[in-house]
Formats: structure tokens, C-alpha cells, sequence
């Protein structure tokens, strides 16, 4: 049997607004946190676990003061003690720290990472200069997008000196 619908909340938002990012408010707040570039569902969850907030509550159902919490631990995850094996950038190539990246800047540290490679030739850089698999993926059966239609196997033409040898047809 169908559950009756709810009424919604007079104070439910349809789109809430964490890390400069508009989410859909009827979305469970750990499924809403994955819109956010970023962040997959292993960080939404101890986002909503260090917040103090149920993965199953719905985003646009939470308080001024839950949001403002959910955007700080975001923010900064490390001073909120998250581990650092869930950030998306450990170790950084230029700071030496362990960070974690959310949307415009994750696009632009990623872009600056394949210039660097590209600049300093690497073999990661000249694979993604030519448009090739970068991680040792085999390259016959697929990304032929760049290199036409499928290889298949052609039959040699007998040549024409050796048909006029054996007079042609039997």
C-alpha cells in the first residue's frame, strides 16, 4: 500500500546553498552533499557524522545553523579530524599538505597539475597530449574515438601476376 503524502514544512527549502553550490532541499542531506564536486558519498557521510546531523534528514528541513556547520566542516574537514585518507588531494605538489578540494578549485588545481606534466613532458603528460589512455590501458579494442572506425582483419589480395600463372579460373 502507498504511503500518504507528507505535507512539507512551512520552513523547508527547496534549494539550499552549502559550499556555492545550489542543492535540491527533498534530497536526503547525505545523497545532497555528492552534488558538491568534490565530495563522495564516504566524505557526505562523516560530514553529516562530525555536523551532528542524520544522513536520512532532508536538506531543505535543516536549520540556519545545521547548513552554516555542514559549510564549515566542508570548508576545512582536517580541523574537524576527518581522516586525512579520504581527501582528494594528499601530499600536494606544491605545499607538501594535505587538503581537501571542492569544486572550481579542485577544476583548477587538476588543470595545472596536466599543464605541469605537459610542460615537463612526462610520459603521463605526452599520453594526455595526444589524447591517448594515460594509465596502461590496452589501445586496439578501445578509445578509438580519436583513431576511426573499428580494426578488423582484411584478406590479401592475390595478385594479378599470380592469377595469369594458373590461367585464371579452374
Amino acid at each position: 500500500m502507498a504511503e500518504p503524502i507528507k505535507p512539507t514544512p512551512a520552513n523547508f527549502k527547496h534549494i539550499v546553498r552549502i559550499a556555492n553550490v545550489d542543492l535540491p532541499g527533498a534530497k536526503n542531506t547525505g545523497f545532497a552533499l555528492t552534488g558538491i564536486k568534490g565530495v563522495g558519498l564516504n566524505l557526505a557521510h562523516a560530514v553529516c557524522n562530525v555536523a551532528e546531523i542524520a544522513v536520512s534528514h532532508k536538506l531543505g528541513e535543516l536549520s540556519e545553523r545545521d547548513v552554516e556547520k555542514l559549510n564549515q566542516v566542508l570548508s576545512d574537514p582536517a580541523k574537524f579530524k576527518i581522516p586525512v585518507w579520504m581527501f582528494n588531494r594528499r601530499k600536494d605538489y606544491d605545499s607538501g599538505e594535505n587538503k581537501h578540494l571542492l569544486t572550481g578549485t579542485l577544476n583548477f588545481t587538476q588543470d595545472n597539475d596536466l599543464k605541469r606534466l605537459k610542460k615537463i613532458k612526462s610520459y603521463r603528460g605526452i599520453r594526455h597530449i595526444h589524447g591517448q589512455p594515460v594509465r596502461g590501458q590496452r589501445t586496439r579494442s578501445n578509445f578509438r574515438k580519436n583513431k576511426g572506425k573499428v580494426v578488423g582483419v582484411t584478406k590479401k589480395k592475390e595478385p594479378a601476376a599470380a592469377k595469369k600463372e594458373t590461367g585464371g579460373k579452374k
